[in-house]
């Protein structure tokens, strides 16, 4: 009875009717990042940042909120008809939607994208509504040392998920670390890593940091790629078939239930879930042979694990302050600015705010269902559009977001900064996201670091004497040893080597 209650409490939130625009601004926006090839939701939340800080908090994190899990629904679209995907998770999709879109099938492919990513998107709001709460709970009833335990698993579990090298992940883990650390020491008032540039005292601003390594750095990487478009297929009923319904209805439900899982793990869970849902379904399929070639439990299982893992990676977001992944790092960021102190308390204190956002991802992916399927040309025509005349209005919009944040000229050079530092990265195949994660958790970590030394007193021991601490330190170590093993670190490599074919 209190589940339902707090579930009408959030209806009241997001059927209002600001929250209600608010959140259809976020999926059109979402829907119309994930078709444009290049400009991921990490990219755009980053950009529109800035504009949310004169809206209030819940408006703002639904809108957020409804751009990212949009994405996920829009790379579908010219995936499947123009064999471009235009967000990560949505590759496995071109390997037989595009294929069913040459069999002349676009409309029953886009209609299990659809429907798999609906029905996902829903249970996956259920699951977080459900599960949060008593996680939240549990959460409660950690102390100081608890805390900064659970982070180092975190950016241990973000190091173990990164693509490519350890190494580069750990190095890039330990660049956002020393990151975070720049600024004024509240503790003692001394500044740290400033190197005499007053700019500097409060901090390298994550926005800045976001802007930089993922926004100005997908804009230089694609314009060194030439674009190859296929030409468009043709789109006849969207209505599937008695046979397509009979085989994409386990798919989706195998899919929805991997994606939930996975989407909760740092890193890229929603990525790592799509691919994981699309292997499955090879191996379990009566149909294997038509895998690559048009098979329509090859467009459902993906799409749906994708939506699913896009809305349970809200989990660890709300309930332990802890961001699985760069998007949930950039709205804790959104709700610190906010004056929202992200963690298990936001139940307590902020109850409209947390059930309000968890009922306007229903309305969101009804939404979605409704706008998109009949959109689908305008999505086809504008992803058309040659990607010169695209960069200049998103640099512009780039460095408008930032310089609107303090009116400062330093914070725009500092994103260029990031961004040649990007690009750089991006060609030593060091991912960006686990610096992402290590330097919105950095000065958390030194916060909870430190009050638990002195409550201890200077004992380090008690990181080993409190149960839920050990159990957390114990779980990242055996993370660390079990991607040193031969065979899973195999099984590893050949995972992201398939997501990067």
């Amino acid at each position: 009875m209190e589940l339902l209650g707090n579930l009408a409490l959030g209806l009241g939130t997001a059927v209002t009717p600001w929250n209600l625009v608010y959140c259809l601004i976020g999926v059109f926006l979402g829907t119309l990042i994930g078709v444009l090839p290049g400009l991921g939701p990490t990219a755009t939340i980053a950009m529109l940042l800035p504009v949310t800080f004169v809206l209030p908090p819940v408006s703002a994190l639904i809108m957020l909120a409804g751009i990212y899990y949009g994405s996920q629904y829009g790379g579908s679209t010219t995936s499947i008809l123009v064999n471009l995907p235009g967000e990560a998770a949505s590759v496995v999709t071109t390997l037989d939607g595009y294929q069913m879109a040459r069999k002349g099938r676009a409309g029953a492919a886009l209609a299990a994208a659809a429907i798999g990513s609906f029905f996902a998107g829903t249970v996956a709001t259920f699951i977080l509504a459900l599960f949060a709460p008593p996680l939240a709970e549990v959460a409660l009833k950690f102390g100081p040392a608890d805390y900064f335990s659970l982070m180092v698993l975190g950016l241990v579990a973000s190091i173990v998920l990164a693509q490519g090298s350890l190494l580069h992940a750990f190095g890039m883990v330990v660049l956002g670390l020393l990151l975070g650390l720049v600024g004024t020491d509240v503790t003692s008032g001394t500044q740290r890593f400033t190197f005499g540039i007053p700019q500097l005292a409060d901090g390298v601003g994550f926005v800045v940091v976001a802007m930089g390594m993922f926004g100005l750095t997908e804009i230089i990487r694609n314009l060194e790629q030439e674009e190859h478009r296929s030409a468009l297929a043709k789109i006849t009923s969207l209505w599937p078939t008695k046979e397509d319904w009979k085989r994409m209805i386990p798919s989706i439900l195998r899919g929805t239930l991997i994606g939930s899982a996975v989407g909760i793990l740092p890193g890229s869970g929603s990525i790592l879930g799509s691919f994981a849902a699309y292997s499955i379904e090879k191996k379990v399929s009566k149909h294997r042979a038509e895998f690559g070639k048009g098979a329509i439990e090859g467009v459902a299982a993906p799409e749906s694990a994708n939506n699913a893992g896009a809305q349970t990676s809200f989990i660890p977001m709300l309930t332990l302050g802890i961001p699985s992944n760069p998007v949930s790092a950039l709205m804790i960021g959104a709700m610190i600015i906010h004056g929202i102190q992200p963690g298990p308390s936001v139940i307590r204190d902020q109850p409209a705010l947390f059930w309000g956002m968890i009922a306007s991802m229903w309305v969101g992916n009804l939404f979605l269902i409704i706008l998109n399927l009949p959109l689908i040309g305008m999505w086809v025509r504008l992803v058309m559009v040659p990607y010169q005349y695209l960069f200049p209005a998103i640099l512009v919009f780039c460095g408008i977001g930032v310089f609107s944040l303090s009116n400062s000229e330093f914070d725009i050079y500092l994103m260029a900064l990031f961004g040649a530092l990007g690009y750089l990265f991006s060609k030593l195949g060091c991912e960006p996201a686990p610096m992402l994660l290590a330097f919105i958790l950095g000065p958390m970590m030194e916060k909870y670091l430190r009050r638990a030394m002195l409550i201890s007193r200077g004992d380090w021991t008690v990181f080993f004497t409190r149960p839920i601490s050990l159990t957390l330190l114990v779980l990242a170590v055996v993370a660390m040893v079990l991607v040193l093993i031969p065979e899973f670190s195999k099984t590893r490599e050949e995972a992201f080597r398939e997501e990067a074919e």
